[in-house]
């Protein structure tokens, strides 16, 4: 399950892009594509388990 706070974007901060880029809406800002890997559970990560953000932001970052 992908993390709900991830959208994709075709522009933003002015710019219009030829593909769409990873978007995290906690942080209001564009994250590397290695970050959304996290977000989209790719290689066995867990959105819930491997991000901080997700766990602070949430409430769950108590580590």
């Amino acid at each position: 399950m992908s993390c709900p706070y991830l959208e994709y974007r075709s522009s933003g901060d002015g710019y219009e892009f030829d593909t769409e880029r990873p978007f995290c809406t906690v942080l209001e800002t564009f994250v590397q594509p290695m970050r959304a890997d996290i977000c989209t559970g790719r290689y066995a990560l867990e959105h819930g388990r491997d991000c901080e953000i997700y766990r602070e932001h949430v409430g769950d970052g108590s580590d």
